[in-house]
């Protein structure tokens, strides 16, 4: 299959680009900036603000996998929030635009979205039918709401994209656990070597997780699947609260202890590693409601099996980012 992959140069693009080149479909990945070459991945310029010679590659291809968005491991500024909007939700509409507009528009749509559309919860866990989701939760910051705006603004977009050949899907991604340098599992276990991998404000609120192993197969378990649209969770099926999930990967790499920090502290951290604290501290708890009916079998349903399988990779693979 030929695969168009916007905004595939970030962390997950270079995942999701390497994996699907490696079973030889032919990957297209459009980009703002030059990128480090691939085996298997061509790169085209783009600009994820409007339509250009990029639009070729999208007629004609199987498959249009949309990661395009500003990272959300930053400072929540007003300046940064509006850039994750605006990046997310331009992107989306000139997407949606070149497969409406293509003679041979690709039979499927994947945009990524985000678990962190759902409220703030302990409670029952979040799937598509019957989560519920967030923006209005009381006693979490207001600017939590903003995230929440920008998911649905992202999902939105797709939603209302004109493109009646073409089947699409929101993709209601989970924090995603990949040996890859630059990631969330990555800092983690960083954190964890460096004896800060205990408890955050008590560690009680969820983490939703997903193994990259995982992701890959089920990108590809929804692009064969032509019965399955819409919002997807793309989630392990087990969420944990966030001092569990730490203890067990403290364990899979041979830590015993792990300081806990208060929420001013990691106030503090978030601030010298210029991320914002509701990366930690908001209550994710989602399940994949549609894999799981549609018949996905996860490899890694649970976090001890996959914490093990990624301190294994991560040996030796813990270098900066380039």
């Amino acid at each position: 299959m030929k695969i168009v992959i916007p905004g595939g140069t970030g962390h997950l693009g270079r995942v999701l680009s390497r994996a699907l080149a490696g079973q030889g479909h032919d990957v297209v990945v459009l980009t703002r900036r030059e990128a480090r070459p691939e085996p298997g991945v061509r790169h085209v310029r783009w600009d994820g603000r409007g339509p250009g010679p990029w639009t070729a590659e999208v007629d004609g291809s199987d498959v249009v996998l949309n990661l395009a968005g500003r990272s959300v491991n930053c400072r929540y500024t007003r300046a940064n929030l509006r850039e994750m909007r605006n990046s997310r939700v331009d992107s989306a509409r000139v997407v949606g635009g070149a497969i409406a507009r293509a003679a041979r528009p690709p039979r499927v749509w994947l945009q990524m979205s985000t678990a962190t559309i759902y409220v703030h919860t302990s409670g029952p866990p979040n799937d598509e039918a019957t989560g519920v989701l967030g923006g209005d939760e009381p006693d979490v910051p207001a600017y939590w709401a903003y995230s929440v705006d920008i998911a649905k603004a992202w999902e939105r977009e797709q939603h209302l994209a004109a493109t009646p050949h073409t089947r699409k899907v929101a993709l209601r991604t989970a924090m995603v656990m990949s040996p890859e340098p630059g990631g969330a599992f990555a800092m983690l276990l960083r954190l964890a070597r460096l004896g800060l991998g205990g408890p955050v404000a008590g560690g009680a609120q969820y983490l939703s997780w997903i193994h990259d192993a995982d992701l890959v197969r089920a990108i590809g378990f929804l692009i064969e699947r032509e019965d399955v649209g819409g919002p997807v969770n793309l989630a392990a099926p087990e969420p944990l609260p966030y001092r569990d999930f730490l203890r067990t990967l403290r364990a899979a790499a041979g830590i015993p202890v792990g300081l806990p920090a208060a929420k001013w502290m990691a106030e503090i951290g978030a601030f010298v590693l210029r991320s914002d604290t509701e990366l930690l501290l908001k209550s994710r708890r989602v399940i994949p409601g549609k894999l799981a009916d549609a018949g996905f079998e996860f490899t890694y349903p649970e976090w001890p099996a996959a914490a093990a399988d990624l301190v294994r990779q991560s040996r030796g693979t813990l270098a900066p980012a380039p």
